[in-house]
């Protein structure tokens, strides 16, 4: 952020609606950032590729006025700074309502290639990038007693397939993490939602050996917003992924594990 963003303007009776998007430099963390700007909120646009970030708030901002969207450079793996920048953006914007964790890493991986550094790579920003600061919004909107927590997982996480075995892994590890969470945060009046899309037109599609019933990002962004306000706990986007999730969970390991999917 730089000192020439001007302040944020709210009241003692009626503080902004912040949001803190996690992954905003492209994909639906960017589409998410947009619709959140529209709907009224002050976003903090999180992401490595400060060039993107700036381009995006510059577009927000072109919109709907100056201040509605903050960039925040930062690379999801560096999880010793999530607590000190969470409180950082929290002074910026003086109250936060939502906070997404969109930030993903789908690595090319062969059939029979086993590389231990990619897999780490997925698992550092698609699960303890996730952790790292999605606990920070649990231990805010524990003691404040309510708010909105998004983590982007993926249908991926549903079974354990013949294709990239630790982005699944990673995906079926956040989706327990996010249950956990809701469990616990429920009754303190706090809201969970887990995301689970197919395919989306985004950078990390290029990555996909198959695709099918591909959306935009504006789509799911979309989806998600609907499922905030209704405080939903899981959804698919688009909703059919929830047959195909069924199905995938009834196959018989046997017969599973021969399928290439």
């Amino acid at each position: 952020m730089t000192d020439s963003q001007p302040p944020v303007v709210s009241s003692a009776l009626q503080p902004p609606r912040g949001a803190i998007v996690v992954g905003a430099s492209s994909g639906i963390g960017a589409a998410l950032a947009r619709k959140l700007a529209r709907e009224g909120y002050l976003v903090a646009a999180l992401g490595r590729r400060a060039d993107k970030l700036n381009d995006l708030c510059g577009e927000i901002n072109g919109e709907l006025g100056q201040g509605r969207a903050r960039p925040y450079p930062h690379d999801a793996t560096h999880y010793a700074e999530a607590p000190t920048f969470f409180q950082t953006i929290l002074g910026d914007l003086g109250h936060i309502e939502v906070v997404i964790y969109a930030s993903g890493l789908l690595e090319p991986v062969a059939l029979s290639e086993y590389t231990f550094d990619k897999d780490r790579a997925m698992m550092e920003v698609n699960l303890l990038g996730a952790m790292a600061w999605l606990n920070q919004a649990a231990l805010l909107f524990e003691h404040t007693g309510g708010g909105h927590i998004v983590g982007l997982s993926s249908i991926a996480g549903e079974r354990g397939r013949v294709r990239s075995p630790a982005y699944n892994a990673s995906k079926a590890a956040l989706n327990s993490y996010l249950e956990s969470l809701r469990n616990r945060l429920t009754r303190k009046g706090v809201h969970v939602l887990t995301v689970k899309p197919g395919f989306v037109d985004t950078p990390m599609l290029k990555n996909a050996d198959k695709k099918m019933w591909v959306i935009s990002p504006e789509q799911a962004a979309d989806d998600i917003w609907r499922a905030i306000r209704g405080r939903k706990q899981t959804i698919f986007t688009p909703s059919r992924w929830r047959l195909v999730a069924l199905a995938l969970r009834h196959v018989p390991s046997v017969i599973f594990r021969r399928l290439s999917v």
